[in-house]
């Protein structure tokens, strides 16, 4: 029996250990990315301004169809009335009255505004989606870069504990060298003192890190980090051809491709449109009108014949035959010829043009900015390409010149504080070296990125 609660027992465990393993996820830059732009609020907003617009412009397509309405009417009267039959008036009467109207329209010219707002609608659909690729762009960077920034905080805490684990493996040595009498107790209190200084960093160095993931989790919406991970992917950076264009290469490229650019093309584009509907309200309007109508009337009387006698015969006059007898239709043309509508035409045709202008201003200026941040990107990539290369001869100096120094300690011919001092100058330049690398990484990526190149690290 005891063996079977055992079994028992640890089949409880080990399911609960997988259950914890299942839920653990190891997130790739692309996965991230993609995560992301589904669920990020901004990007929904956006797609349903997007839908808006796609509205719109189906709107003005139906608007070239002809309109058709149609009223019935139902209505009761009581006192004086007016009998249609004789055309005299009646008193104490209760009469029941139906009317039935319908109308159609069609614009046959308008100064081509309708075929011209569906242009302009047009583009506007178009400028929208370029808007809704640009937010997913920020996004995207915004996620390669807090990807980034956790790469990097899991370098400088590796350095950091790299660091520590030498410190404490010097402290084991240096107790036996002061147990020995070979050095002085003073040295084995320094080294420890630098050890406690080493763990705090290391604490530092994670809340970085823990603070990483949290900031990564919250632009993928997720609820919470736990059981979230990344995947760490082998990045080799070689001094060789690295930048192959130029500032004015890349920027030909990235402003035929640019949502940013494309969005205040299209953008200029509807603002050309809406001047030539504006100028469209000075032409002449010409519609084509029909309608239809007939009515009853519970007063009424139908003629039935003339009596010599008696004059003219009357009796019920049904629902059905009044409606077929009264029936009425017609169609005709109206042309409507502005003459003076207090100047809202020409104003509106000056406002026009000030949006064109205003538009051109907003491409010349997006343009512009777009070049200024792939030069400042550029500018970085080969600032932190030079700085990377810097301190990865920097790190090699100091790593031979720590265990040279570390060599010299421990024979007692160097003090703990030029020991510690070493170290701490190794540390410095480990820590520099992998902030360069990261920071020339994500420079590169962005200018990837203006290329029209997917984010990817590896």
């Amino acid at each position: 029996m005891g063996m079977k609660k055992a079994a028992i027992l640890l089949i409880i465990l080990f399911g609960g250990v997988l259950n914890l393993q299942g839920q653990e996820k190891y997130w790739s830059l692309e996965e991230c990315i993609n995560h992301a732009i589904e669920n990020n609020i901004m990007i929904k907003q956006q797609e349903l301004q997007t839908q808006v617009q796609e509205n719109t412009l189906q709107q003005s397509k139906l608007g070239l169809l002809p309109s058709l309405n149609g009223t019935a009417t139902n209505n009761w009267s009581f006192g004086r009335a007016l009998d249609e039959t004789t055309y005299q008036f009646t008193e104490e009467q209760n009469v029941r009255s139906n009317q039935f109207f319908a109308s159609a329209g069609l614009t046959l010219f308008s100064g081509l505004q309708n075929y011209n707002t569906i242009l302009r609608n047009r583009y506007n659909v178009d400028a929208s989606f370029q808007d809704l690729q640009n937010i997913k762009d920020d996004i995207s960077l915004n996620v390669a870069l807090a990807y980034l920034q956790i790469l990097l905080n899991q370098e400088l805490v590796t350095v950091t504990e790299n660091q520590l684990e030498t410190t404490r493996e010097q402290i084991g040595k240096t107790e036996k060298m002061v147990e020995a009498g070979s050095l002085p107790r003073g040295n084995l209190l320094e080294i420890q003192a630098q050890a406690a200084r080493e763990e705090l960093q290391l604490i530092n160095m994670e809340n970085q890190l823990d603070l990483s993931y949290l900031n990564i989790v919250q632009l993928l919406e997720l609820d919470s980090v736990d059981g979230f991970d990344i995947i760490v992917p082998e990045i080799q950076i070689s001094e060789a051809g690295m930048i192959t264009e130029n500032v004015r290469d890349i920027y030909n490229t990235a402003k035929e491709t640019r949502p940013e650019v494309l969005s205040a093309e299209l953008r200029l584009k509807s603002s050309e449109y809406d001047l030539k509907i504006a100028k469209g309200g000075r032409s002449p309007r010409l519609n084509l009108n029909t309608s239809f109508s007939t009515g009853y009337s519970s007063i009424r009387q139908k003629i039935l014949g003339i009596d010599p006698v008696e004059g003219v015969l009357y009796g019920e006059y049904p629902f059905s035959d009044q409606v077929n007898d009264n029936i009425n239709y017609g169609i005709g043309l109206t042309l409507s010829i502005p003459v003076f509508n207090g100047w809202q035409v020409s104003t509106g045709i000056s406002n026009s043009r000030i949006n064109i202008r205003n538009s051109q201003y907003s491409l010349e200026n997006t343009k512009k900015q777009l070049y200024k941040n792939i030069q400042q990107a550029y500018a970085d990539a080969q600032a932190s390409l030079k700085s990377y290369i810097a301190s990865r001869k920097a790190v090699e100096s100091m790593q031979e010149s720590f265990r040279y120094t570390e060599q010299r300690f421990n024979v007692g011919m160097v003090t703990p504080v030029e020991y510690n001092t070493a170290k701490a100058q190794l540390l410095n330049a480990e820590s520099e070296l992998a902030q360069s690398k990261y920071e020339y990484i994500f420079k590169i990526k962005v200018l990837d990125f203006y290329k029209g190149l997917p984010l990817k690290l590896n």
